[in-house]
């Protein structure tokens, strides 16, 4: 039953992160129809067919086609998926004054470190493992 859920939660972590959504698991038959009309109107492929609409060729078969910007438009994985978050804290060239503390200079020498790890040390939880 771990196992299952591992790999659940693992398929849907992976999921995610290729940004998948339930609208584009909507979208594609949309997405077939539409490579089923460019094999049949202009002889593509599958791999020229995505190479036209999310590849290289995207920009020339978008400017040749404005025709079909409605058919483009209800393709799945066209979303823009940009998470950056640029946060800029810039000082002006004011100078700040910190206010100086004087220095404490301490005396008293009331403070000596006692080790405690000194039971544990000697325990044998903590020595290398010896042949039996």
């Amino acid at each position: 039953m771990n196992k299952l859920f591992s790999i659940t939660l693992s398929l849907f972590l992976l999921v995610q992160s290729l940004h998948l959504g339930m609208a584009d698991l909507a979208q594609l038959d949309g997405f077939f129809a539409h490579a089923q009309f460019h094999k049949q109107k202009y002889g593509d492929n599958l791999l020229v067919f995505i190479s036209k609409h999310y590849g290289e060729l995207k920009t020339e078969h978008d400017q040749e086609h404005k025709e079909e910007q409605q058919d483009h438009e209800n393709l799945p994985f066209n979303h823009q998926a940009c998470s950056d978050l640029s946060t800029a804290f810039v000082l002006s060239g004011a100078e700040f004054a910190v206010p100086k503390s004087a220095q404490v200079a301490d005396t008293a020498l009331d403070f000596f470190y006692q080790e405690s790890y000194y039971q544990i040390e000697n325990s044998d939880i903590f020595q290398p493992p010896k042949t039996a």
